[in-house]
């Protein structure tokens, strides 16, 4: 049996909880193999049918109609009140897994699994033997950063940005325990990092597009939420001067959909894909992305110098607001609010690359770099605090290996 248990809440509200949470349970492994065992719960789906209702509610307004969700979200806030001291709703199922598996550390990375949870992990484990810790992917502060993200009795609240700490801070959480990391992204997006050269091969022979053409990425989360129909035919004029890499997630009918317009245009360069394992290498092969606010692919493009076209056709969820305005605020992004806004950001760009460049360099000022491993470490030692152990992290190379 691993020496250090760690439960991570999450759900599938869109797919960045998710994809932080498999992240995390890869770091460990890199790290501390079978010494770290880490078990992932959808906890809202799992527990309640009521928030599994809500899961798939929130999933179709991101897709259909992404202005639905502000009379959603303030609906949502009304958690803090239920979930004050302990579980309201789906508290039987949380409650079973905490007694079968006794975690020495609960570990939420979705703001609806914070207030109520802790506390009930302390009540029935004893807070001498589990802790609890945040870990919150907002970009900043405002309207669209849920009061549920903050609980503070955590022992560890951490924050993408200053930003984002600071509103934390402002909500309740005491600074002391807060901390500022990076992107919690997978072990091999430290270690694909492609060269100059090798990013002119995969482009040429991965995705069999021109290795020195400027290259636009039309990007979706998990979900598969796109305007690519509406997109692609305003790129077609420049035909010869850029190309397009498309994913569409998991959404089965955008993926034919947009095959079959490739098949119409072949005029275009275009390579396409569904649900992409391989979203970092394709940021580093593009010149820019068009993606909603989402955290995780807007954290990617960040990571890997891809600037962003934010996409606001439809409205902007409160959450995706957060990102776009770290952004827009370091005036480091474009936003589109519709297709004749992209017709003019592309025509601009491909009659003068200095406005691109430009924005390329306000962009860039916004990154930092980091250790990935610091992170991780950090929430493991708070696990062997209530487990006794002292397990020492693996060395993980220090340097990205080139590809």
């Amino acid at each position: 049996m691993a020496r250090v248990r760690i439960l991570v809440l999450t759900s599938s509200t869109g797919a960045g909880h998710d994809a932080r949470a498999q992240a995390f349970a890869e770091w460990c492994f890199e790290l501390y193999r079978h010494d770290v065992d880490v078990r992932i719960e959808q906890m809202l789906e799992k527990s309640s049918r009521m928030f599994g209702w809500g899961v798939s509610f929130y999933n179709w307004i991101q897709k259909k109609s992404p202005w639905m969700h502000k009379a959603f979200f303030l609906f949502v806030e009304l958690l803090s009140l239920l979930n004050r001291r302990s579980v309201a709703w789906g508290r039987r199922y949380y409650e079973a897994v905490l007694r079968e598996y006794r975690p020495h550390l609960v570990f939420s990375v979705h703001d609806c699994l914070n207030r109520g949870y802790f506390q009930l992990a302390r009540k029935i484990l004893g807070a001498e033997h589990v802790r609890c810790a945040t870990y919150c992917g907002e970009f900043s502060g405002g309207f669209g950063y849920s009061i549920n993200w903050v609980e503070p009795t955590a022992d560890l609240y951490i924050s993408r940005t200053p930003t984002a700490r600071d509103y934390a801070v402002k909500l309740g959480m005491p600074r002391e325990r807060t901390r500022v990391r990076g992107h919690l992204m997978q072990p091999r997006a430290s270690i694909e990092v492609l060269s100059n050269s090798s990013r002119r091969a995969f482009r040429e022979q991965d995705l069999e597009l021109k290795p020195d053409l400027f290259t636009v990425f039309l990007a979706t989360g998990g979900n598969g939420a796109n305007n690519h129909l509406e997109l692609l035919p305003r790129l077609l004029p420049h035909a010869g001067q850029l190309q397009v890499i498309v994913i569409c997630g998991k959404n089965r009918e955008a993926y034919n959909q947009v095959v079959h317009w490739r098949a119409e245009h072949p005029e275009l360069e275009c390579y396409v894909d569904g649900f992409s394992e391989e979203v970092h290498l394709l940021l580093q092969a593009s010149d820019c992305v068009v993606t909603r606010g989402g955290t995780t692919t807007c954290a990617k493009a960040l990571h890997f110098h891809c600037p962003v076209i934010f996409n606001a056709i439809g409205g902007i969820m409160p959450q995706e607001e957060l990102t776009v305005k770290f952004f827009r605020n370091g005036r480091g992004a474009e936003l589109i609010e519709n297709a004749a806004d992209f017709d003019a950001l592309i025509n601009r760009w491909m009659n003068s690359r200095r406005d691109y460049e430009a924005l390329r360099e306000r962009f860039l000022d916004l990154r930092y770099e980091e250790d990935p491993t610091v992170v991780i470490e950090e929430i493991v030692d708070l696990a062997q605090e209530a487990a006794g152990t002292g397990l020492k992290a693996r060395q993980f190379p220090p340097r990205p290996q080139k590809r």
